[in-house]
This record gives C-alpha cells, sequence and structure tokens, in this order.
C-alpha cells in the first residue's frame, strides 16, 4: 500500500473541514437503486426533484417501477433528463431485481454483483459500483469525474486515466472498508463542488499545500 499514508492524509484534512456526509441519500435499498439510476449525467438536485415525484406517485420502490407503464415514470422523471432512457433502465433494473431479488443478490460475491450490474443496459461502472457501495455496502471504490479531477491536480493520476485505473488505484492503496470508501468519496464529491470546481479556488483550498496544479500554475506566473 505504497499511497496509503498520503491517502489518509487527505481523508483526514477532507474530514476535519466538513465532518461526516452522511452519503447517499436514500432511507432504503430501492431508493438508492434508483437514485443511481437518476442521477447518472446530471446533478443531486435534479435527479431529487425526479425522485420526490417518483414518491408522490407511490413509484419509489423497484416493485412499483416494475408493474408501473414506462410514460408514467418517464413523466415524473423529467427533471433528471433523459428522462425516457432513465425510464427504460428503471424498468430493466426494477425487472431484473424482481427475478433475483435483493437478498439472493447479495449472496453472491462483488465480482459476481459487479458483473451482472454491467451486464444490464444502460448501466456503467460507475452507476454499478454506487449501487455496491451505497446500496449494498461492498467494498468497491466509487470513481467519478471529481475524483479524477482532485487526484490529477494532486498529482497522482494522468489526464486521461481510465475508469478501472482509477479505481485500481484506490482498492490497492486502502484497505477495503466500505464505511471509509462511502465517506471518502462523498468527502471528495463535497471538496469538488466547493473548492476543487472546473476553474478552481484555491486560496482556501485544505488541500492547497499538496496541490501540483496550483504549483504548476503559479510557476507558470513567475516565468511571464
Amino acid at each position: 500500500m505504497k499511497y496509503l499514508r498520503e491517502l489518509i492524509e487527505i481523508y483526514d484534512l477532507l474530514y476535519d473541514r466538513y465532518g461526516p456526509q452522511h452519503w447517499w441519500p436514500g432511507e432504503t435499498r430501492d431508493e438508492i437503486i434508483i437514485g443511481a439510476i437518476l442521477t447518472q449525467n446530471t446533478n443531486w438536485k435534479n435527479a431529487e426533484k425526479a425522485i420526490e415525484n417518483l414518491k408522490h406517485k407511490n413509484l419509489l420502490t423497484l416493485t412499483a417501477l416494475r408493474n408501473a407503464e414506462i410514460k408514467k415514470i418517464a413523466q415524473c422523471i423529467r427533471p433528471s433528463g433523459y428522462y425516457n432512457q432513465k425510464a427504460a433502465r428503471l424498468k430493466e433494473i426494477a425487472k431484473y431485481f424482481y427475478s433475483k431479488d435483493l437478498q439472493s443478490f447479495d449472496a453472491h460475491s462483488t465480482a459476481k454483483m459487479r458483473k451482472e450490474l454491467l451486464a444490464l443496459k444502460g448501466i456503467g461502472p460507475e452507476t454499478a459500483d454506487s449501487i455496491l457501495l451505497y446500496a449494498f455496502e461492498k467494498p468497491v471504490f466509487v470513481i467519478d469525474a471529481y475524483t479524477k479531477r482532485i487526484f490529477q491536480r494532486l498529482g497522482f493520476f494522468p489526464e486521461n486515466i481510465s475508469y478501472d485505473e482509477a479505481q485500481k488505484f484506490f482498492m490497492k492503496n486502502i484497505r477495503e472498508n466500505p464505511q471509509l470508501f462511502n465517506e471518502f468519496h462523498a468527502l471528495l464529491v463535497h471538496h469538488a463542488k466547493e473548492y476543487c470546481q472546473k476553474i478552481p479556488y484555491c486560496a482556501k483550498c485544505v488541500l492547497l499545500k499538496k496541490c501540483k496544479f496550483e504549483k504548476k500554475n503559479n510557476d507558470l506566473k513567475k516565468k511571464q
């Protein structure tokens, strides 16, 4: 675990700044699974509006979605964008879990669970891993654009790192712990939204001393 100490230092700095994140939002496995689909290609606020619409129509369970008309689902989830595609994906995953049931699915190995999720249409690595980590508490580290951005700027990742390569970095360097993976990912999301944006706010960034991106910018300024 070559980078364990550095990663724990980063985690501690973020945790001390932001505190526990209580992530992922959702009271049941069904809600978390549904939320993982709805948040694809949009922000959580839009996904949350769609979730509220589903809840209002009593469609916030996989069983209800399996039995509902796809047009009705699509109408409810319009705020999340790509609503026709996502409605189809929700139907697909609801049917899948109806044939499996959540308990029998949970009894599989993490690798098998991931493979089965990825075989479903419209379920990519980030969505599959979000379901595994947040709904089933499996030790998989979720990678998203926020995580890549921060760790590129910290100098750990090359610019075009793949999802699998980024995930392997965390899985090899942190002991497998779903609670730690959950909190770490949530803290990275919070930090990326607040400070490490596309145009970063570096002055008050808690990771500033570790940041290669800021150092590179300062060196360029000196040369100019």
